[in-house]
């Protein structure tokens, strides 16, 4: 007898230093219903590139992922490329900026703004 599996896909993970950085610059905004968005854009020197920016409305087709009291908005379209992607703050030698660490891209570019599928 064979036996069936199904597994839903791992959803988007909002890491704690991300989350504590959107609540931090919603703060300096003076404006609560702030959320951070990613998105996924053609172009880019691999095919897509991410972005982001602030939001203040929920579409109906957003995903919204939680974390530390700060939200992040993925819309539909993006999130077919971003299953299972993290999304982290980082502060280092290249500057400080949100990024997306996707294991379904085949190939990103050296800066990680780009990828392809």
């Amino acid at each position: 007898m064979s036996v069936v599996q199904t597994a839903e896909p791992a959803i988007l993970s909002f890491t704690d230093s991300a989350a504590d950085k959107v609540r931090s610059l919603i703060s300096e905004e003076a404006n609560d219903n702030l959320k951070l968005r990613v998105f996924v854009t053609g172009g880019g020197c691999s095919g897509f590139q991410y972005g982001f920016s602030f939001d203040e409305d929920i579409q109906e087709d957003d995903t919204v992922i939680k974390n530390k009291g700060a939200s992040l908005l993925v819309d539909s379209l993006s999130y077919q490329y971003l299953v299972g992607a993290k999304v982290d703050y980082l502060e280092g030698l290249e500057g400080a900026r949100f990024v997306v660490d996707n294991p379904m891209a085949a190939t990103t570019c050296g800066c990680g703004a780009s990828f392809s599928i």
